[in-house]
């Protein structure tokens, strides 16, 4: 039927929502679960506040603080959380269809946020009455719960659709293409920044290897070793931010324990073999060199700045986007990766040099990156319209002699000079001077047309004609003509 709307292909199914509002908080349950077991099977402990035990962790998983004998444990790892956000883009960028309504993606969106709230919900539930049981255990502040989940599922949700429906969203609030265009080279700035940090960590743990090895040696048994090893590569991300904000100028700091490119001071710092990679005083000049990676950053989001070249304000506008964007993804990387951690206090970057480094990396090398890299295009100039030239036997231009005066003479100036100087090779002489066209002759004037005499004789009439309506018949018309002009003729004086 001509009129009604077609249904909209690919919408998803019920189960499709339910999978997206519960799978990847069920299956970080299921994990959690299967790593505390082992944990209280392997320590030869009873099973009580087991479920404490594991919704604390869920929790924790979100970045969480959670609060163990009056100790607050803010400083969580990444890789659970960014672990929990691909599994979250990725269940709703396949729930999600390219040309779905603004309907569906908001029931999507909904699922994917409205799952793991009611999952924190209950795990708070859980935690409030073990802490009944076990003592040492306390309820985390149920708003900042609901707020670290609330942002991870919401970024990994934000990920996923934005990766079907970015054109669509982008087109409907109309920003300029300038401002869009310095989303990816912000994230690919953002990402030479972390993956040279982490070759410059990966760098620092060979050369304190002894440090690393003697951290293993807090235990003896295998199992022990190998909870270290998983827990360092859990923090592993943690280290490498710290490293970024070194890279940039800023300063990173394990209580009162504070590390910068320039300086270091010292203090006591957890016994975490990844925590080996620390610089230690005094500190040596070739930590200076690791400036080097916060400028090789910003080469980077300068190149990708300049891919499509722009005229200056908007080249420099559009690094100026990028180079903000970055500086926020950092800062944000910076309080995810901080927090508190007993009684060793606050660890975490300088968030007051933190963004301002990153930026001015970021824009001052990406600056002269773009320039070098051709990313300014020229303002196109109106073309002059082309002269007609006369060429010579060689393809150059005839240039005209110049003109003292009308007569074209060289001046008496220029007379002596040439007679002193070499005879110069004989080249073409000056164009000669047009020739007057001659002027047109004027045309005769057109003679007068002769006054019109007595007609002669008519001859044989035409073909008759059919008349038309309402008219008298041509014939009649005509004799009576002639019998006019007949008459006029024999009335004339000196006639017969």
């Amino acid at each position: 039927m001509e009129g009604r709307v077609p249904p909209v292909t690919g919408a998803p199914q019920p189960r499709d929502l339910v999978r997206v509002a519960f799978g990847p908080s069920l299956v970080a349950l299921v994990v959690i679960a299967a790593i505390v077991l082992v944990q209280l099977v392997v320590a030869n402990s009873d099973l009580t506040g087991a479920l404490g035990a594991v919704a604390s962790m869920w929790l924790a998983v979100h970045l969480v603080p959670i609060s163990i004998a009056g100790q607050q444990l803010g400083v969580l790892p990444l890789v659970p959380a960014a672990l929990m956000v691909w599994a979250t883009a990725r269940g709703t960028a396949q729930a999600t269809p390219p040309r779905g309504s603004w309907f569906v993606i908001r029931w999507i969106v909904a699922s994917a946020l409205g799952g793991p709230l009611l999952m924190a919900a209950l795990s708070l539930a859980v935690v409030h009455d073990a802490a009944s049981v076990i003592t040492e255990l306390q309820t985390p502040n149920a708003l900042g719960a609901f707020g670290g989940v609330l942002a991870v599922h919401g970024l990994g949700a934000l990920i996923g659709v934005g990766s079907r429906v970015r054109q669509r969203a982008l087109g409907l609030l109309g920003l300029p293409g300038w401002l869009t265009d310095g989303i990816r080279p912000a994230l690919i700035g953002v990402a030479a920044l972390l993956s040279l940090s982490c070759a410059v960590v990966a760098a620092s743990l060979v050369v304190h290897w002894g440090t690393m090895h003697g951290l293993y040696d807090i235990t003896d048994s295998i199992v022990g070793q190998f909870s270290l090893t998983a827990l360092s590569l859990l923090y592993l991300p943690n280290v490498v931010v710290g490293a970024a904000a070194m890279a940039v100028g800023s300063s990173a700091h394990i209580g009162f324990a504070t590390f910068s490119a320039f300086t270091v001071f010292g203090g006591d710092i957890p016994a975490l073999p990844i925590l080996a990679a620390a610089p230690t005083p005094p500190l040596g000049p070739v930590w200076v060199a690791l400036l080097i990676v916060g400028a090789a950053s910003g080469v980077a989001i300068g190149q990708q700045c300049a891919r499509r070249p722009l005229p200056l304000p908007l080249a420099f506008a559009k690094l100026a986007a990028a180079s903000l964007l970055a500086a926020v993804i950092l800062a944000l990387l910076a309080v995810a990766a901080g927090g508190k951690l007993g009684n060793f206090g606050d660890v975490g970057v300088d968030q007051a040099t933190l963004g301002p480094g990153a930026f001015f990396w970021f824009f001052v090398v990406g600056g002269v990156t773009v320039a070098m890299t051709g990313g300014i295009s020229r303002r196109s100039r109106p073309v002059a319209p082309e002269t007609s030239r006369v060429l010579t036997s060689s393809g150059n231009p005839l240039q005209e002699p110049l003109r003292d005066g009308e007569d074209g003479e060289p001046s008496a100036a220029e007379v002596p000079a040439r007679e002193a100087g070499p005879e110069p090779e004989p080249g073409p002489g000056p164009e000669p001077e047009p020739e007057p066209e001659p002027e047109p002759e004027p045309e005769p004037e057109p003679e007068p047309e002769p006054a019109p005499g007595p007609g002669p004789e008519p001859g044989p009439p035409p073909p008759p004609v059919k008349p038309a309506p309402d008219l008298e018949d041509v014939e009649d018309l005509m004799f009576v003509d002639a019998d006019i002009e007949v008459g006029d003729g024999d009335s004339r004086p000196g006639a017969g």
